[in-house]
């Protein structure tokens, strides 16, 4: 995949190349590799200089109770299990972008700061990595009226070239995405878990041989289902996009606490379908600060949810961001 020496380090502290329990150390994780990024960037130090046969003379300065330089030196030693998995991921049709990368979103960099993953596992078009677009939200288990709403916004906005950016799971997600892909639109989806599968089912084969879609994931892409990554992956369906739209958010669960921590952190407006479901929280989320959206698909206008005022936390422009490493 031609990595830079960044990224091969980056590649090399901060993800898993098999089986958790394969691993002899940890790798890194978002909190982690910020503090080691940022002492590396006041030591006038890049994270390719770990690669050369100085590294270790190089961590001297290095002091961590969490992070031992033990730890970073068999993370940096594993240079033939990157290889071996790169070579496996790019025979599936995966790509790798790192933070120090031009193609990084600099949506994640302008709302995670140091808090947003060093890398992202992809298949599909990279370039919609940064278009943007509208986040659709919901329930694995929405009732059948939501669906068929769903299914109309994905729709609506492949025919007004707006993006859909969602979590690829089934119900809510998977109905917006397969919707607005069917009818020609952008789609990014964030996954979970089980990238290297997802990238060869059936169901997305026409979106990624068309250019319509991108599948990425900040985890091992041979993962397999786990709660808590599952719940980070929310903030980073929010972070991608420029608008939110909740369509059904049960009293409990990752839609409801994505939504809620986007509300927390404002990083995008967030849209709500009224409903009059007594199990739903959508009315809950309006009270809390989301906004009524319009219910008749025949009035609705997607490209619309797009322009509502964005909170001041987002307002800076991607040409302030800086990367530590760029």
């Amino acid at each position: 995949m031609n990595l830079s020496p960044i990224a091969q380090s980056t590649l090399l502290l901060t993800s898993y190349f098999g089986n958790l329990s394969s691993e002899d150390a940890k790798p890194l994780t978002n909190g982690e590799w910020g503090r080691f990024a940022l002492w590396l960037k006041n030591q006038s130090l890049s994270p390719a200089d770990l690669l050369t046969s100085t590294a270790k003379s190089l961590l001297n300065g290095w002091n961590d109770a969490q992070i031992s330089s033990e730890r970073i030196s068999q993370l940096l030693n594993r240079g033939h299990s990157l290889a071996l998995a790169m070579e496996k991921w790019q025979r599936a049709g995966l790509w790798v972008v790192t933070r120090s990368d031009a193609e990084y979103p600099w949506r994640l960099k302008q709302r995670l700061k140091n808090s947003c993953p060093p890398v992202l596992f992809g298949c599909g078009n990279q370039s919609l990595l940064n278009a943007g677009g509208l986040a659709v939200i919901g329930s694995r288990n929405a009732p059948t009226a939501d669906l068929t709403f769903t299914e109309q916004v994905g729709v609506m906005a492949a025919t007004e070239g707006v993006a859909i950016v969602s979590g690829g799971a089934r119900g809510v997600d998977e109905t917006a995405m397969l919707a607005a892909m069917r009818q020609g639109g952008s789609v990014i989806g964030i996954l979970a878990d089980s990238l290297l599968k997802t990238a060869t089912s059936a169901k997305w084969r026409n979106g990624l041989m068309n250019n319509h879609l991108a599948l990425i994931s900040p985890f091992y892409p041979e993962a397999s289902f786990n709660a808590g990554n599952a719940m980070m992956r929310n903030k980073y369906i929010y972070c991608l996009a420029d608008s939110a739209l909740v369509i059904h958010a049960g009293k409990k669960g990752g839609t409801l606490n994505g939504a809620q921590e986007n509300l927390k952190n404002c990083w995008v407006p967030l849209w709500v379908k009224p409903t009059d479901d007594r199990d739903a929280a959508n009315g809950d989320l309006v009270a809390k600060g989301g906004i009524e959206c319009e219910t008749d698909i025949q009035n609705l206008n997607v490209s619309a949810l797009l322009l509502a005022q964005s909170p001041p936390e987002t307002a800076q422009s991607k040409e302030d961001q800086i990367d530590l490493f760029s």
